[in-house]
């Protein structure tokens, strides 16, 4: 063997090695951009690098319209190309993506099924070109081309080398896709949901002074009607006053959901708190002969915390106790010092809660029943409240349940102060 052909094959080898780094090179960094645009141009010109042409181009299939289309090419603009549509049975490009077969074309001028249209729209002509399938899973997704070898014509091992570039680039343009999809399905989603907040609190705005005036006017009504009378009263008087109430979850709901809500921690002991909630829902409670035991201590146990959501968020959280709890049972509300957070605790004897739902308990309009045969009033908000209002303050909440049937416990850390 000459000294020649040993140089010429050293210069083989090392153009092979050097065109598995740039791949391997081009896998890794496939693999961590996500931005479609980016991945295409980066695509393109590493198609041209490594088969030393003038030009790569990417056609992708359009699912909607069947037929290709331009989404990058090699100094052109992506926009002026993706103008140009591209039938999948009279071109080369759909040639190559009906076959799924690569194909090369050392004098593309001679053969009818050049589409010349796309290279005049851009002023490139088209002498020399190799198009390779860009699969992903077991049919193309589109077509890579390499056009215009600089030293010669495509041979097979540049069919190789842009076969490896298309199957790595099939991979990495379907994550961006995906991703993209799942982006703008969050987007509406969360455009959904604002113009759902939007209406809540506008409703809540709306209702509230109707309501007020039907509350003012049953109030003064049970002061002069005789007893014939009073009990119709009394109930427009709950009736209006349970509609308030639901108002003012959907209000409270709406502005954690937007962040809105402004949170005035002090120095506060929890037992006011406590007190304040049960003083609230005592009516409630007198009203199924349920027994309120105070399981806390009058010595101040002081939290930092908002009074009014605090308050609010144990409302909720007897206000639930009182539906599920059976009729003359006990409902125990305690607190305790633990280091350097204040705990506090509504325990029941009620219905209980499976294990695998002391998590979902705590998710919007969840209910445990079934929601066709509810046997229980409610929205299957005011856990998810008492929640956003404790969590808000950095304070923890949770359940616990061993069981239907079997009570339940729901236990708020707050900071200590």
């Amino acid at each position: 063997m000459t000294t020649l052909s040993k140089t010429g094959q050293l210069r083989d080898l090392e153009g092979r090695q050097k065109s598995l780094l740039r791949l391997v090179e081009l896998s890794v960094t496939l693999n961590s951009t996500l931005e479609l645009d980016e991945l295409l141009q980066l695509i393109t010109a590493t198609a041209t690098e490594l088969l030393d042409c003038e030009a790569a181009s990417i056609l992708l299939y359009d699912e909607k319209n069947p037929r290709l289309f331009f989404a990058a090419a090699t100094g052109s603009d992506p926009e002026k190309l993706a103008e140009i549509p591209v039938p999948i049975e009279s071109s080369l490009a759909g040639t190559i993506f009906r076959t799924n077969q690569p194909m090369i074309l050392n004098d593309v001028q001679q053969d009818p099924r050049h589409y010349s249209i796309a290279a005049d729209h851009v002023k490139f002509k088209v002498k020399t070109l190799l198009g390779v399938p860009m699969p992903i899973k077991d049919r193309p997704m589109g077509v890579l081309e390499a056009i215009n070898k600089k030293d010669g014509a495509f041979t097979g091992s540049d069919v190789l080398i842009l076969s490896v570039i298309a199957s790595h680039a099939a991979i990495a343009i379907n994550n961006a896709r995906l991703l993209m999809k799942t982006q703008q399905a969050l987007a509406k989603v969360k455009e959904t949901n604002q113009i759902k907040s939007r209406f809540l609190a506008l409703a809540s705005h709306e209702m509230r002074t109707p309501l007020s005036v039907i509350i003012e006017y049953a109030t003064f009504l049970q002061r002069d009607t005789d007893d014939k009378l009073s009990g119709h009263v009394d109930r427009v008087a709950n009736a209006a006053t349970k509609t308030r109430s639901l108002l003012d979850q959907m209000n409270n709901l709406t502005l954690l959901q937007s962040d809105e809500m402004e949170m005035r921690q002090e120095k506060t002991p929890i037992q006011d708190v406590l007190n304040s909630a049960l003083d609230e829902i005592k009516y409630f409670a007198a009203k199924r002969d349920l027994q309120l035991v105070y399981a806390f201590q009058d010595d101040p146990l002081y939290a930092d915390l908002d009074l009014e959501k605090t308050t609010l968020a144990f409302v909720n959280l007897l206000n639930n106790a009182i539906r599920f709890s059976p009729e003359r049972s006990e409902i125990v509300v305690g607190a305790i010092e633990q280091g350097d957070q204040i705990m506090a605790w509504v325990q029941d004897n009620g219905i209980g809660i499976p294990t695998d739902k002391l998590q979902k308990i705590f998710e919007e309009f969840y209910q445990i029943e079934p929601t066709d045969q509810p046997r229980y009033s409610g929205l299957g908000i005011g856990l998810t409240i008492a929640k956003g209002l404790i969590e808000a303050q950095g304070g923890k909440i949770w359940a616990e349940s061993e069981g239907e049937g079997t009570g339940s416990t729901f236990k708020v850390l707050l900071p200590a102060a």
